[in-house]
């Protein structure tokens, strides 16, 4: 399976959903660079993350990158921590007995 950095773009924001599943190769932490370079203090940019920010470093898999990547992101970021249970065991139909736990 090949790892993939994926963004829904909308005119005024870039939303990447599932931050950090794999980490990054060379071109996806150059491409990511780019945009971050091109969005900084212009546009809105959402990470939707269940990985630790303190681990963000190991996702994108090179520190001088990282380091530049998430200067650019995390200068003026707002971060909403969630807890609780997942909605999708809230709202799915199994059994508490078959979620895993």
């Amino acid at each position: 399976m090949s790892s993939k950095l994926v963004a829904i773009q909308t005119p005024d924001s870039v939303i990447t959903h599932d931050w950090g599943l794999e980490t990054l190769n060379a071109a996806q932490r150059n491409d990511l660079m780019e945009i971050m370079d091109d969005r900084h203090g212009s546009t809105s940019t959402v990470i939707i993350s269940q990985l630790p920010t303190d681990q963000w470093y190991a996702a994108i898999g090179d520190n001088t990158l990282a380091d530049a990547i998430l200067d650019r992101l995390m200068h003026n970021a707002h971060r909403l921590p969630l807890e609780g249970e997942s909605m999708r065991k809230k709202l799915g139909e199994l059994t508490e007995g078959e979620h895993l736990k």
